[in-house]
């Protein structure tokens, strides 16, 4: 597993839910994610997927859920990479800065092969071991769609859409895609009239293309290159504080090395893991105890400690003084700020 095995979640995507009437805390919290993935909302690929799968089971209906999203999520809430798609010349342009753009934000892929008059658009796993939720298909197979039909002001329909699992009911896919639907096939894909790939965007925006192109190519240079392996272990571990796996093991395993291997480029940056460990859940705690709307126990079990006395005690050798007086103290600052 790489550094780009991050998952960033659209902004746009809590206003699109809370359109839905689902809020934000009660997703994150079935998820059982840290809650401040709302406010910094960089995710394990692991989380992404407990994401949607609490989302596919607070909506019930998977088949009409995974047509919600894209039709209620604002174009001026897309992320940088999305809006380049949506200001694109044609269709075609679209889709291929989509494929482009994906790579820096998995865990999903997109490839696409034109061929007579179909063009396929496949969607593949950066890790084929640990696919998708069958709504994240879905809402990405149709968000492809919707965009055509949104950049050229078109009603396109497609020739066929394929899914690897099985749903109850495929009629309000049929009628949202305007063609069949198969199940249980081989493979994720989204078949289009190749024809419908010339047709101009209304939404076409050179100038803004002119900037954000750039920025996005550096930012996808960037992100294939950087962060030092003591910042991604600290941020691993700030994403599963609450959950079992905290070991040096599971660490090493999540990011496709050995653990002595990972004990050796720790050392090299002269740390270890237990001290990220103890620094991860320090800065998490400091974060959680700023918010007054969680309680003390609730914090302990935030950061990963199964009772609050364990917590009391590391806290004060973190702080040297208690969760309650840091609490205290950092209201008043900000009262006098």
């Amino acid at each position: 597993m790489t550094i780009n095995t991050r998952v960033r979640i659209p902004d746009g995507l809590w206003t699109g839910l809370k359109k839905l009437g689902i809020n934000a805390h009660d997703l994150v919290r079935k998820a059982k994610m840290p809650l401040t993935v709302i406010t910094e909302p960089v995710v394990t690929v692991d989380q992404y997927y407990a994401l949607w799968q609490a989302y596919s089971d607070i909506i019930g209906d998977m088949e009409v859920g995974m047509l919600q999203l894209p039709t209620v999520f604002e174009t001026t809430q897309y992320p940088p990479s999305v809006l380049a798609a949506y200001h694109a010349r044609d269709y075609r342009d679209a889709l291929e800065r989509m494929t482009r753009y994906k790579e820096m934000c998995p865990p999903e892929k997109l490839r696409i092969m034109e061929e007579d008059t179909n063009c396929v658009i496949e969607l593949e796993w950066f890790d084929t071991e640990h696919t998708g939720p069958p709504l994240l298909v879905g809402t990405t197979l149709a968000f492809l769609l919707e965009l055509g039909r949104r950049g050229t002001g078109y009603s396109i329909k497609a020739k066929s859409v394929e899914f690897t699992h099985s749903f109850d009911q495929v009629q309000a896919l049929e009628e949202y895609f305007g063609c069949p639907i198969h199940i249980g096939a081989k493979r994720n894909s989204l078949t289009l009239q190749r024809d419908d790939l010339n047709r101009p965007f209304t939404s076409y925006n050179a100038d803004l293309l002119e900037i954000l192109t750039p920025v996005l190519e550096q930012t996808l240079e960037e992100q294939q290159h950087s962060h030092s392996i003591t910042e991604i272990v600290k941020w691993i571990l700030k994403r599963n504080l609450t959950g079992e796996r905290l070991d040096i093991q599971d660490v090493a395993s999540e990011l496709g090395m050995s653990e002595r291997t990972l004990q050796r480029r720790l050392t090299n940056e002269e740390t270890s893991f237990k001290e990220l460990l103890k620094e991860a859940r320090h800065e998490q705690a400091r974060q959680y105890l700023a918010n007054p709307a969680l309680d003390i126990k609730e914090v302990a079990f935030l950061v990963g400690y199964k009772d609050q006395s364990s917590f009391y005690r590391a806290f004060r050798s973190w702080e040297g003084e208690t969760p309650l007086n840091w609490r205290a103290e950092h209201a008043l600052i900000n009262e006098l700020n």
